[in-house]
């Protein structure tokens, strides 16, 4: 079995379906799981907004735009009339089902989750149509997640199994990604693409020989080509290397999702929609030449120093602050110290006015904003020489604000002003890759 994920952009139009309806035809038995209709958690999210503003008249006449542009999508798609009929119908109970009754404004997860039911139950109705097998099953009743807010796998797996099993005679099962239930049985979800993370959570359930992610890109670029001309896909990346990129920016990628398939060393391979027969990117165990692969860029970082003669020979001052980080849930990303300083990064964060003042407690705090990590991936063993050379050789012109280097062998982050991420970007592209494909 094949678990193969379709992104908003891939289902965003009525020929977008039909082209992934012809993908999923050359398959045998398979999970499709399917996120929103592109722009639909926004315009979900703009609803939630307007019921907590007490818009109530506004946010009634967004749900029904909201119910139209559904009703339109199917209408283009489909000719059955009966078959049409019957899915205006589900449209209207679904975005129904969260209008706000009695002045109760209803849970903001539970309106987003209705974004991936609308998509699924059209997609469903469209093979219907055209007589392409298939069943729809709801992803509300296998995934869930834990008291930690961590997916529940146990659960996942013995439910999942119990629908598959149930429904033996079929071969082709749609279903939602991005959308679950908490461990009270309230409507949750893995958060804004957290699509890719229901695909190998499923895959890995399963025992899936393979997790297909479709979008509309054609796998992994070595840069971002929003940002940098005369980019190019790489062809296979191992589970590390993809896990950096993804958490460091590549936004094909959930951060979370290489994790469930890596024990059972199931494939995840990146299509791009549009190009069916490009080759993508391929992520599995096996690394393959020990070089530099990709280069990607998170914004929105804050840097601070914490600076205090008392770390000078004293052990349990870096447990003293990283607590202070646990505290409040902020996760940091880089990290260097001195016999006197240590400095990290983390994404800004509206907690700031309580954790800096806590901080000043243990010395002197200094912090930067609109900083940006450039993350250069690749296999860097210690081993291996001339890397680091040719990363900073690259970037002399512009100032660095911070380097890691040694956490890990698949990862080098370099911080730097975002108004020079552009420039960064480039540079390193033209330095470390011109001439390559």
């Amino acid at each position: 079995m094949k678990v193969i994920k379709f992104g908003g952009s891939s289902v965003g139009t009525p020929e977008m379906m039909i082209q992934v309806a012809k993908i999923i035809a050359k398959n045998d038995k398979q999970i499709v799981v399917l996120s929103a209709v592109q722009g639909t958690t926004d315009s979900l999210n703009k609803y939630t907004q307007l019921l907590e503003s007490h818009k109530n008249r506004e946010a009634l006449h967004w749900l029904l735009t909201i119910e139209n542009k559904h009703i339109e999508f199917s209408q283009q798609l489909i000719n059955d009339t009966q078959i049409r009929l019957d899915l205006e119908k589900k449209i209207h109970s679904i975005t129904q089902s969260v209008k706000p009754a009695n002045e109760i404004i209803i849970n903001k997860k539970r309106i987003l989750a209705i974004g991936e039911k609308l998509s699924t139950e059209i997609f469903y109705h469209y093979l219907l149509s055209i007589q392409q097998h298939s069943s729809l099953i709801s992803a509300l009743s296998f995934m869930r997640k834990d008291e930690n807010d961590e997916p529940d796998h146990a659960f996942i797996l013995e439910n999942i199994s119990k629908v598959l099993l149930q429904l033996n005679n079929c071969n082709t099962f749609i279903t939602q990604g991005f959308i679950c239930k908490n461990k009270n049985g309230e409507i949750d979800n893995f958060e804004r693409g957290g699509g890719d993370y229901t695909a190998t959570l499923l895959a890995a359930a399963v025992n899936a020989e393979e997790v297909q992610i479709w979008t509309d890109i054609d796998g992994v670029h070595n840069n971002d080509p929003r940002f940098v001309d005369n980019t190019f896909p790489v062809r296979e990346l191992s589970y590390n290397e993809a896990a950096e990129l993804a958490y460091f920016g590549a936004k094909i990628l959930h951060p979370t999702c290489v994790f469930p398939v890596i024990e059972k060393k199931i494939p995840i391979r990146l299509k791009n929609t549009k190009q069916p027969d490009a080759k993508g990117t391929i992520i599995h165990r096996q690394t393959s030449n020990k070089n530099i692969k990709a280069i990607a860029a998170k914004d929105n970082i804050m840097a601070i120093k914490i600076r205090s003669s008392r770390m000078l020979n004293a052990y349990g001052f870096l447990r003293q602050i990283f607590e202070i980080f646990e505290k409040y849930k902020i996760p940091i990303d880089m990290i260097t110290t001195s016999e006197v300083a240590v400095s990290v990064t983390i994404e800004q964060t509206e907690n700031l006015s309580d954790l800096l003042p806590e901080l000043q407690t243990y010395g002197e705090v200094e912090f930067d904003k609109n900083q940006t990590i450039i993350c250069i991936v690749g296999d860097f063993l210690a081993s291996n020489h001339g890397y680091a050379s040719r990363i900073f050789t690259n970037l002399r012109h512009l100032p660095i604000r911070m380097v890691s280097y040694g956490g890990s062998k698949n990862n080098i982050s370099i911080l730097i002003h975002t108004d020079d991420k552009i420039n960064a970007l480039e540079s390193l592209n033209k330095g470390l890759f011109q001439g390559i494909h």
